[in-house]
């Protein structure tokens, strides 16, 4: 009895040292997803995306750090979309992420193709980052796809607001909980499609010294064919990428679109309409 609970003892370390080395090799044989980070100013050129005479800009030294740390990600940043934004190296890819101004210079064919084709794809996935919004914005299907257009900002990068986080158990915002201040410039939208999109964060208008009767989202998602988008404004301050509160919301972005994360994408515009109500009454006054 003693002898064949030893072997069997020994068949079941045998079989866990046999699973521990399975799982090591699954591991070791997994692929970080890799991230194209657009930083191409056609426009006003962000301080968070020039490089000077470093190799990489704030905001994409805090993106490439994020993903050795997290080891979820590797990330190419580029400022050339001529050369890094074609068809071909998009294959290459599973999310691509701007942080741009202005018309890019992407032909057509190839803004076909990643809109009707690449971005559709399961596991794919656009992150629009600050001024994205700010991009492209007399292209329909651009801004169709990231669900609004730029359209000035009255709060300064020096203003500190109250923002109200809808969903905080979200990942793409839950790092932020349920409200916080922070210094940032904050943009206003047009073309904004709150039937289309899901609303995780708001400029809270009560506790904002500047009342403007519109509502100003913040954040945003959606789905995209089987793939997914989500748009966040913040960033125009370098201290708001180097917050680890902000690269957390970023992480959980981007596990969200590889769907390692799950929340929700469906519209709620009825969130929209609330807060376009309470903006009305708080700038009336």
């Amino acid at each position: 009895m003693i002898r064949l609970a030893i072997k069997a003892t020994g068949v079941i370390f045998t079989l866990a040292l046999l699973l521990n080395l399975q799982i090591c090799v699954l591991q070791a044989n997994e692929k970080p997803a890799r991230i194209l980070f657009v930083t191409q100013s056609a426009g006003f050129v962000h301080g968070s995306v020039r490089r000077g005479d470093k190799p990489l800009a704030v905001s994409e030294r805090v993106m490439t750090e994020l993903g050795i740390s997290s080891k979820l990600f590797r990330v190419d940043c580029t400022q050339d979309v001529k050369a890094d934004f074609t068809k071909e190296k998009l294959q290459h890819y599973d999310i691509v992420m701007f942080y741009t101004t202005g018309k890019l210079p992407i032909d057509e064919v190839t803004l076909d193709y990643f809109f009707n084709t690449w971005l559709k794809q399961k596991n794919h996935g656009f992150i629009g980052t600050r001024s994205a919004a700010d991009t492209f914005k007399d292209y329909e299907p651009y801004w169709d796809m990231i669900g609004g257009t730029f359209n000035g900002h009255p709060w300064s990068a020096n203003t500190t607001v109250t923002i109200t986080n809808h969903e905080p158990e979200h990942p793409i915002v839950k790092a932020w909980g349920s409200e916080f201040t922070l210094k940032d410039e904050i943009y206003q939208f047009k073309n904004w499609q709150p039937n289309k999109v899901r609303v995780l964060m708001s400029l809270n208008m009560q506790k904002t010294d500047l009342k403007r009767p519109s509502h100003i989202p913040i954040c945003w998602c959606k789905s995209y064919g089987n793939g997914k988008v989500f748009h966040m404004s913040l960033g125009h301050r370098e201290d708001v990428w180097t917050n680890p509160t902000y690269q957390q919301s970023l992480l959980g972005g981007i596990k969200w679109i590889l769907g390692q994360a799950e929340g929700a994408s469906e519209p709620n515009p009825s969130v929209s309409a609330k807060q376009q109500e309470l903006a009305e009454a708080a700038a009336a006054k």
